[in-house]
């Protein structure tokens, strides 16, 4: 080779070099450079409330999250996340957001939390969220979101929170929750909307762990008792939807916009509910009187030959079709208590299966089993409890002014003067026992003094009159009453005075 053509080679390799560390260093500075409109934290950007239109440039691939949040975005565009593929948190809140196209989110598959709440949506999508598989947390709350693709929800196959009160809807794809790529779900809050009616066919087949999380308060239900009795036992099964809002859910009575009914709270529009049958609910109450069949029905979504019914006990027994003589299982589903005990009240829980779609679905059922009422049974219990005091009444007047008594009377040693109230005596006073001629002593009867009008006795006090009982005593000696709360205890003493 000659000196010449050596000398180029050597200045193509400079040029290379050159080139490719001009490059390595701006790419080097574009890992750290942040821009003036935004503050950077490490992995952490934060834009907000810089009246942003578009995404600014230059943003650091390196970053995890992103706050957009009090800005001036009105939608968003293909693929302009792409400069940002490590993003795990975005940011969009109160923004006027309006429109999200089908490759927005392209790139973003790491997404786990999308805040997209107080913007200006009028629906959600199918396409909205397809490419984010990895969404945890979802918030679509305060928009003007008027309906929601059923498909779209399914899409987020990792979704646990999904927040979207304060919109504008009418109805909603409840069915969609019963799938299950969307197993992980654990809140599904579309309160506070204009939702007049719920599909109770469709609510209340759903798994425990959606409705416990199916928060459907401060909407505008019509008042009827299968919306009471699906919320009253949702409140029974302790359902986080119903006792962490439980003022909050009020149905409008007679459809009046004024007539909104706290109906969990104030109850007694609803007494009579209780005791009504629900057929057709999953969540169900079946009345039922002891010695009599019952028959429960099992409601289910699921259509078709192949379904096979399955029964659970209160017992936490099996049933099937040869169970025992107890139970009786139809074809349809349905289950007849034969000959219905106290014991068999309780909660059953039904399972459909359908074999060809693998699918099933099982729902609760509370049995209440109660003595029918005899003819004789609608005694007033106030009238019995006053006709036993009167009787016991009349006993202790019988015992005290009926009772024989065939006993001597000694008169006592010291006579208490007539004239001075004694604070021995008593009202009523028994006789004290004598012996007679063999030295043995004889029973102990009672006797009553009676009172006899107030005469003598001073400063209030009564003076009692010996009974004529005693018609060996010519000059019988008064006996006085004590005084204040010492006559009290005398009067009201079970036990005799004896002399």
């Amino acid at each position: 080779m000659s000196s010449s053509g050596l000398i180029i080679l050597v200045l193509w390799w400079l040029m290379a070099e050159l080139f490719l560390y001009s490059i390595s260093s701006k790419v080097k500075n574009s890992l750290h450079v942040c821009p003036g409109v935004c503050i950077c934290a490490s992995d952490l950007l934060s834009c907000v409330s810089r009246s942003l239109s578009v995404l600014p440039p230059g943003l650091p691939n390196t970053a995890t999250s992103l706050d957009l949040s009090h800005n001036n975005l009105h939608q968003l565009q293909d693929r302009w996340l792409v400069q940002l593929p490590r993003l795990h948190m975005l940011r969009l809140g109160h923004n006027r957001i309006s429109h999200i196209t089908a490759g927005a989110f392209h790139n973003a598959s790491r997404l786990t939390h999308l805040d997209l709440s107080s913007n200006r949506l009028h629906s959600v999508e199918r396409h909205f969220f397809q490419e984010l598989i990895n969404l945890q947390e979802l918030l679509l709350y305060n928009n003007q979101i008027q309906w929601v693709d059923g498909d779209a929800l399914i899409m987020l196959s990792s979704v646990q929170k999904v927040y979207l009160s304060w919109n504008l809807l009418t109805d909603f794809p409840y069915s969609a929750l019963q799938e299950d790529s969307l197993s992980q779900l654990k809140i599904m809050d579309i309160s506070s909307n204009r939702l007049s009616s719920i599909p109770f066919d469709e609510v209340i087949t759903l798994p425990q762990n959606v409705k416990n999380g199916l928060y459907l308060h401060n909407n505008p239900f019509t008042c009827d008792c299968t919306l009471y009795n699906m919320f009253l036992h949702w409140e029974k099964s302790g359902f986080n939807s119903v006792h962490d809002f439980r003022e909050e859910h009020t149905c409008l009575a007679l459809r009046q916009p004024r007539a909104s009914l706290r109906f969990l709270k104030h109850r007694k529009r609803f007494e009579n509910c209780t005791l009504v049958g629900l057929i057709g609910m999953g969540d169900a109450a079946f009345t039922g009187v002891v010695g009599e069949p019952v028959l429960i029905g099992c409601e289910t979504s699921l259509q078709g030959k192949q379904i096979t019914y399955l029964w659970i006990s209160p017992n936490k027994e099996l049933i099937t079709s040869s169970f025992n003589q107890t139970f009786k299982l139809y074809s349809n589903g349905s289950l007849e208590i034969r000959k219905a005990h106290k014991e068999d009240a309780g909660i059953y829980t039904c399972i459909a299966i359908d074999k060809g779609l693998m699918r099933n679905e099982s729902h609760e059922v509370n049995v209440t089993v109660y003595h029918r009422k005899q003819n004789g049974e609608g005694f007033n219990t106030g009238f019995t409890t006053l006709l036993g005091c009167v009787v016991s009444l009349v006993l202790v007047l019988m015992y005290l002014y009926l009772t024989p008594c065939h006993c001597c009377y000694k008169p006592p040693q010291n006579p208490v003067p007539p004239n001075e109230c004694s604070a021995r005596s008593s009202i009523l006073s028994a006789t004290p026992p004598c012996n007679d001629e063999a030295g043995r002593k004889a029973g102990g009867g009672k006797h009553v003094v009676f009172l006899e009008p107030v005469k003598d006795c001073q400063n209030g006090k009564i003076r009692l009159a010996v009974s004529e009982e005693f018609p060996d005593i010519k000059n019988p000696k008064l006996l006085q009453l004590k005084s204040d709360t010492d006559s009290i205890s005398s009067v009201f003493s079970d036990t005799p005075i004896m002399h």
